[in-house]
This record gives C-alpha cells, sequence and structure tokens, in this order.
C-alpha cells in the first residue's frame, strides 16, 4: 500500500512508519513542519500530490496540561486538522485511520471502557480529541478511530516510556499508585493501525495491549522486576497530590467490541511487551 503518516517526529508515527515500511508499503511520513494538518489548503496540496491509499493520522496535541492555556493549538490539531485529513481522503478515495484517546471518559466506570460507553471527556485536551472523533465520522463515513492509551515506545519522552532510563541512572521517581490504564506498546499499536487501514471497515477501535491494565506504580514496579532495578527508588503519590491544570480519569481501561470478531488477534499481554520495549526488540 501507499500510505502517509501525519506527525512524522513523534513516538507512534516513527513506529507505523517503521513497521510499514518492513512489510513493503511505500511509505511517506510528514511531520507539523512539512504539513500542518490544521491548514486545510496544505493538507488538500500534499494528499492529491501524493495520492496514497490510507492515510495513518498521528499528529496530534498531546500536552494533557498545557491544552488547557493552549486551547485553540489543541483545537486546531487534535479536530480541525482530524477533519481536513477526513474531508482530503474523502475527495481522493483513502483510507483514514486517526487515533484518539482514552482520555474521552471520564474514569468514573469501574472495569473496561468499551464502544458502548458514552464518552464524556473532561479536560480541553479531551474534549478536542473527542471532537476530533466526531469530525471525521461526520465528514467520511469511511474514517477509522482508533482509541489507545498509556502508549509507550522508542523515543517516547512520557513517564512510561522513560522511567527504566531514570531507574537505571538511579534517579527517584514517583510514580502515581490510583490512576489505572492499559499500557500500549507503540510498535504493536503501530501495526495495528496498519491492520485495520488494510482492513477498510468504518467505525470506532479499542486498541491496546492484552492484560487487566495497571496503575502507574505498577507499570513502573514491572519495569523494575523485569529489569532488575532498584524498587527503592519509585515513591507512589495519589493523584490528588499532584497539583495539575487538567483533570484526568481515574481508570481509563479500554477493550474492544469488535477486533477479534473480526478476525484480529488480540495484542499480546502488556508485560510481554513491556519486556521487548526494555530488550530493545
Amino acid at each position: 500500500m501507499k500510505i502517509l503518516i501525519t506527525g512524522a517526529n513523534g513516538m507512534l508515527a516513527r513506529a507505523a512508519a517503521e513497521y510499514c515500511r518492513t512489510i513493503g508499503d511505500e511509505v511517506t511520513a510528514l511531520s507539523h513542519s512539512e504539513m500542518d494538518i490544521a491548514d486545510h489548503q496544505a493538507v488538500e496540496s500534499r494528499l492529491t500530490s501524493i495520492v496514497p491509499d490510507a492515510v495513518l493520522n498521528c499528529a496530534a496535541f498531546t500536552k494533557v496540561d498545557g491544552a488547557e492555556t493552549a486551547k485553540q493549538e489543541s483545537y486546531d490539531a487534535n479536530a480541525t486538522g482530524v477533519e481536513n485529513l477526513a474531508d482530503v481522503c474523502r475527495k481522493i478515495s483513502a483510507g483514514f485511520v486517526t487515533v484518539s484517546s482514552d482520555y474521552v471518559f471520564d474514569g468514573a466506570k469501574e472495569g473496561f471502557y468499551t464502544q458502548r460507553d458514552t464518552p464524556d471527556p473532561r479536560g480541553v485536551y479531551a474534549k478536542t480529541k473527542y471532537y476530533g472523533e466526531i469530525l471525521a465520522r461526520n465528514t467520511y463515513a469511511r474514517s477509522i478511530v482508533v482509541r489507545s492509551g498509556w502508549i509507550f515506545g522508542k523515543g517516547g519522552t512520557n513517564f512510561l516510556s522513560l522511567v527504566d532510563q531514570l531507574l537505571a541512572d538511579g534517579k527517584s521517581i514517583t510514580a502515581i499508585s490510583d490512576a489505572y490504564g492499559t499500557p500500549t506498546y507503540a510498535a504493536d499499536l503501530a501495526r495495528r493501525l496498519r491492520e485495520l487501514a488494510e482492513l477498510d471497515l468504518p467505525g470506532i477501535y479499542h486498541v491496546t495491549n492484552s492484560g487487566e491494565g495497571t496503575s502507574y506504580l505498577g507499570f513502573a514496579q514491572k519495569v523494575c522486576d523485569i529489569g532488575n532495578f532498584d524498587s527503592s527508588l519509585i515513591k507512589p503519590i495519589l493523584m490528588r497530590e499532584l497539583s495539575r491544570p487538567a483533570p484526568r480519569p481515574v481508570s481509563s481501561k479500554l477493550a474492544c467490541l469488535f477486533s477479534e470478531r473480526l478476525g484480529l488477534a488480540a495484542l499480546p499481554a502488556w508485560e510481554e511487551a513491556l519486556k521487548k520495549y526494555l530488550n530493545g526488540s
């Protein structure tokens, strides 16, 4: 397939580009400076020139706290940009896969969120990601929306991606003990994005690694177990002890109702995926 990937400098986009190239796809990966997805004219010019079979939208404004003040920037990337991509994909009859977030849910539910649950986003980041979902589906019936969360991987700059290096350097870290999610290895998510592009069945999919999920503390402790790091470096903390600008869901664990019914095998357990990541594979 001829694949266009947005957000080329991000962790997920790099993983997607790497995977797609390994299976023989013709890949064009564009950074924000190469194509601002909030600029409809720029999107139309690029996509009509390249004419991809499918677009994997990995571009996003991901600063959850920063979005509370950078509202327009968050909306431009997470909503307007998604709408622009969906619109041009419709015009050129390209498949469209866009990545949303577990944060579209309020976090009050016990257990896993599925596609039957109604989103109730709280912060600006969460709201703009949900608007992006709505705009994609309203603009182009062929849109595939992928909700994921707690993504970690090579080149990542979030807590989950950096905890091993911090522990390896002997640095003390704080890990939230009462916030829960389903960790997702970027390499596994990237593969599923490509599979969904091939499947070309519109809808909303929840994509995470398998398992019961964990807390940030549990994730850090598993990193310690696998990497044989000093667990005394990990200091538990409660969500309420962190005075962060943006509200976050207490639990945003995801499960998909459709994937396995459509012949998509469950992704590996997050603990196994974490081992692969820590082993550099």
